[in-house]
């Protein structure tokens, strides 16, 4: 579920943020005991990886982001002739090489509307959409190649609303930029939470209490008689009861083109300890909120499947809610969505948009402008999995299964199309190390190890991909290098890879009739940097 309170951007408070850190870190042992234990002795544990690949390819833009129809300009700047460069170059690095999908939508799907003429906009709707906003969006679009979902507002109950929008996007940003129309945001919430309150205080939700899937079905059908001929997206549902109808939903929406589900394993909203919903890093990092989230998505994969139709997770990240401090914001939020990608591509998943929210706990990414007017964006940890993902799991590779043991360190294998091979370990235990011995049969070739590290599991700061980190401030968007890597030399088909207490490594094999690229031995300093304000 996905309600946001407004939010503010990073503040520039930098006395309370030392004196707020500071007493961050002095009560951390208290909040977080179970990471104090002593470590213990290096094990090695052993896996292997099958020959042949199994499952689907992976397709273009796999890793995307959610946008929220009012924050656009605060991620591209108000100018569609210089879209934020650091933004630009960001969002190339979640999809090298490809044609990434964005999403933009979110609760302010059915906040905002492209003005009509002689009509008041109903109370729940206060982002007028302007010709800037459409120019910007589509100067970002053309400097991505990439593909937009966009939403269409459901909540205000009036087709003409949605006609208009419908309308202003294609002729604004140009079909060839659109994937798909999303009709709505979370329909499912319609009658659960308030739409907006009157000035007298007055609540009023933009559906009955009755409001369920039949309804929405009708009111799709509606909505597609007036909006453009481009493909539709839907149910854009959060809750897996709409999704377990998900059949008639499909049979019945004309021009469907994709099928959106929205997701999250956590509620920042909970306040419950016990509860599983509840925000902590032992409960994000639990497989129910990777594998288990993945798996109670695999049945409705294959609904949506049977008639030949993508589903993608159009929304999701750690924790609904704006996220959790101290949970979204820290490095366990980068190998919670590592291993979690992995498991939605497993089950035939065709994309996920992480969604970011100005200001939120679990933003990708927080950009601000200096004084003469250059980008910079602090990168938080998160990005820094989805980067290793992009990078293990390219356009046309597929996975390879794997044989390990179960626990907190998780094995993933992929194999490229031009015969590369990635195993991907994942160890998720905040204190002991657990070594990796990979059987890969009939593999000779010397392989390179690339890491992904912090200083702590709970570390908002001080994150290293490659041995390479954004810093405090990136002005540019890329890692300032080529990443480090060490060799890998198979004894008898067996990889050892070090995985050190909450890390994650990759081991590259290139394809045996290639030379394998140089490689370099670097130890590598991790240095904690200071951050700024955090999100409020």
């Amino acid at each position: 579920m996905c309600h946001h309170a407004p939010v503010l951007r990073r503040a520039l408070l930098a006395v309370t943020v030392v004196f707020g850190c500071a007493l961050a870190g002095f009560f951390a042992p208290v909040r977080l005991g179970w990471l104090s234990a002593a470590p213990a002795a290096a094990d090695v544990l052993s896996a292997s990886v099958a020959t042949t690949p199994s499952g689907p390819s992976m397709p273009e833009g796999f890793v995307g982001v959610s946008f929220e129809v009012r924050a656009v300009h605060q991620y591209t700047g108000n100018n569609p002739l210089a879209i934020d460069p650091v933004l630009l170059n960001l969002l190339k690095g979640l999809a090298p090489d490809q044609q990434p999908i964005i999403r933009i939508g979110g609760n302010s799907t059915d906040d905002s509307w492209w003005p009509l003429k002689g009509m008041i906009p109903p109370g729940g709707i206060y982002y007028p959409i302007t010709t800037g906003w459409l120019r910007t969006t589509q100067a970002l679009a053309a400097d991505l190649n990439a593909k937009l979902i966009l939403g269409i507002n459901l909540a205000a109950g009036r087709p003409a609303i949605a006609a208009a929008e419908g309308r202003a996007f294609v002729s604004g940003i140009g079909s060839k930029y659109i994937d798909a129309l999303e009709i709505g945001n979370e329909p499912n919430l319609y009658p659960v939470f308030s739409w907006y309150k009157d000035r007298n205080g007055n609540v009023y939700r933009s559906r009955a209490r009755s409001y369920n899937l039949t309804d929405y079905i009708q009111q799709f059908k509606q909505w597609a008689k007036v909006l453009p001929n481009v493909a539709l997206a839907g149910p854009a549902a959060s809750n897996p009861n709409w999704m377990a109808k998900l059949s008639s939903f499909v049979t019945a929406a004309p021009r469907l083109g994709l099928v959106t589900y929205h997701r999250y394993p956590l509620r920042a909203c909970t306040t419950d300890p016990t509860d599983p919903s509840f925000p902590s890093i032992p409960n994000l990092l639990a497989d129910s909120s990777s594998a288990g989230l993945a798996a109670g998505v695999k049945s409705f994969v294959t609904v949506a499947g049977k008639h030949n139709l993508p589903l993608r997770i159009a929304e999701m990240n750690s924790a609904s809610c704006e996220g959790a401090k101290g949970v979204s914001d820290t490095f366990a939020s980068a190998l919670w969505a590592l291993d979690t990608m992995f498991n939605f591509a497993k089950v035939g998943v065709q994309g996920v948009n992480f969604h970011m929210l100005p200001g939120s706990n679990y933003e990708l990414f927080t950009p601000s402008q200096t004084a003469s007017g250059s980008w910079q964006a602090f990168v938080h940890p998160e990005y820094y999995g989805l980067a290793l993902f992009a990078q293990a799991f390219p356009p046309g590779a597929q996975l390879l299964n794997v044989t390990a043991p179960s626990g907190p360190t998780k094995v993933w294998a992929t194999k490229a199309a031009d015969g590369t091979i990635h195993v991907v370990v994942i160890n998720q235990d905040p204190v002991n190390e657990h070594d990796v011995a990979v059987t890969v049969p009939g593999q000779t070739t010397p392989g390179t190890i690339e890491s992904l590290t912090a200083p702590s599991i709970s570390a908002t700061t001080g994150v290293s991909l490659g041995g390479q980190t954004f810093g405090a401030e990136s002005s540019t968007g890329t890692l300032p290098a080529p990443a480090v890597t060490t060799p890998a030399t198979p004894v008898a088909g067996v990889y050892t890879i070090p995985g050190p207490a909450a890390s994650a490594e990759m081991l590259t094999i290139p394809p045996a009739t290639t030379t394998p690229p140089p490689t370099t031995t670097t130890t590598t300093t991790t240095t904690t940097t200071p951050t700024g304000s955090p999100p409020l």
